[in-house]
């Protein structure tokens, strides 16, 4: 299946944080005219998500860290679609943290394990994204839309 100039963001959230970081992305990419499926992981059939997944350019995947790693819905979720061939994605990757930050650094890992083409750098907010912070989130959905279009 053909990519259009579609993005999945699938993220999950502890706390709200991930949460809005992916509505300021998406926020970001509908402003360049990119079409955009916002999927809470946990919500969402993995099924249903790779069906959307199928046709799109560009994959962001949001996690809030968990004991220095990604949460564990997203590192199933990862497992998952690693599996399948889905070549000639961008994958991009953010997240929120509090104490120490581990899970965009274990999800990139993942990704460039599975041969995918990452898209750097990574989004990463501590706590609370602030105004600035929400400001950068939708400057990173832009700069990806841009990725999409050439």
């Amino acid at each position: 299946k053909t990519n259009k100039q579609k993005a999945v963001i699938v993220f999950d959230t502890m706390w709200g944080s991930t949460d809005k970081m992916a509505r300021a992305i998406a926020d970001g990419l509908a402003s360049e005219g990119i079409e955009v499926k916002v999927v809470k992981q946990r919500a969402t059939d993995n099924t249903v998500i790779v069906t959307e997944i199928a046709d799109a350019k560009a994959v962001l995947i949001g996690s809030p860290t968990l004991n220095n790693g990604m949460f564990p819905s997203l590192g199933s979720f990862l497992t998952y679609i690693r599996g399948l061939n889905f070549k000639g994605k961008l994958w991009g990757f953010f997240g929120s943290y509090g104490w120490g930050g581990g899970a965009v650094r274990s999800m990139v890992k993942m990704a460039k394990e599975a041969d995918f083409e990452v898209l750097e750098p990574s989004v990463e907010i501590k706590w609370v994204p602030t105004t600035e912070e929400v400001r950068k989130c939708f400057e990173f959905g832009q700069q990806i839309a841009q990725k999409i279009k050439s």
